[in-house]
């Protein structure tokens, strides 16, 4: 991915990581197409900047993604990025049968979103000379947190797809980069106020950082996911998923 100068559309843009990467792409010199379902919040974040466009779309509804990407595909032709940034996260409990319509919205929005919104880009960044899709997993994709069983399962589905497409992609100008968040003071849970979250403005300048310094990367790893990404890998991982659950 190109250091500046990238046409990106990113759904999910309108708060926590996704606001604030479509605000740094911004300012870095890249144009941002934002995507999200609150007009107001749109028109206002695109009012902030004169690198930065707004549409409305809802990234569970399989029309909704279908019809808008269309629209951005006519509207900015020259669009060479796809950052798949829409998700939410809930708490389960699973010994009732209760958690069943949270564990099926995760579903949507975290798994078959993405999905949905590759298969209406596919075409068309394929047929670019150069193109880059960033997905975005967590490193609960790796540790899970036992609260979030559908969540932790979601993001573990974004780390194989993301695997098995770039796989794909490899004849042609598509690279693929997975992003893999830490906990991170959004609005996302745990929340903006959660002492063991890495602060916002951190985590951004780390991922921006490191989109820039390693522009082949695969992974998009801040040091402080490090732990639960190769927590398999150093044998510690029943011992952090133990902490995890107890701090929650």
């Amino acid at each position: 991915m190109r250091s500046t100068g990238n046409t990106i559309f990113l759904p999910g843009g309108t708060s926590g990581l996704g606001r604030g990467l479509a605000e740094r792409f911004a300012a870095r010199g890249d144009r941002v197409i934002i995507g999200g379902r609150r007009q107001e919040l749109l028109d206002q974040i695109a009012a902030s900047s004169d690198r930065i466009e707004a549409v409305r779309i809802d990234t569970s509804d399989a029309a909704s993604i279908r019809d808008v990407s269309a629209e951005v595909q006519e509207r900015f032709p020259e669009t060479d990025a796809l950052l798949a940034m829409a998700g939410i996260m809930r708490p389960e409990d699973v010994t009732t049968g209760g958690f069943l319509a949270d564990a099926e919205a995760t579903v949507t929005t975290n798994l078959l979103g993405p999905i949905r919104l590759w298969a209406a880009w596919a075409d068309f960044l394929t047929a670019k000379e150069e193109a880059t899709l960033i997905t975005v997993s967590s490193g609960l994709a790796f540790t899970p947190l036992a609260l979030t069983p559908t969540y932790d399962a979601t993001k573990s589905g974004v780390h194989a797809l993301s695997d098995a497409w770039r796989l794909q992609l490899a004849g042609t100008g598509v690279q693929v980069i997975e992003l893999v968040p830490p906990a991170v003071r959004t609005d996302l849970m745990p929340g903006p106020n959660d002492a063991n979250a890495m602060p916002l403005e951190e985590y951004l300048d780390e991922t921006v950082r490191l989109l820039e310094e390693q522009p082949e990367a695969r992974e998009i790893l801040v040091q402080r996911v490090q732990r639960l990404r190769f927590s398999e890998r150093d044998g510690d991982r029943d011992e952090l998923m133990a902490v995890l659950a107890g701090s929650h």
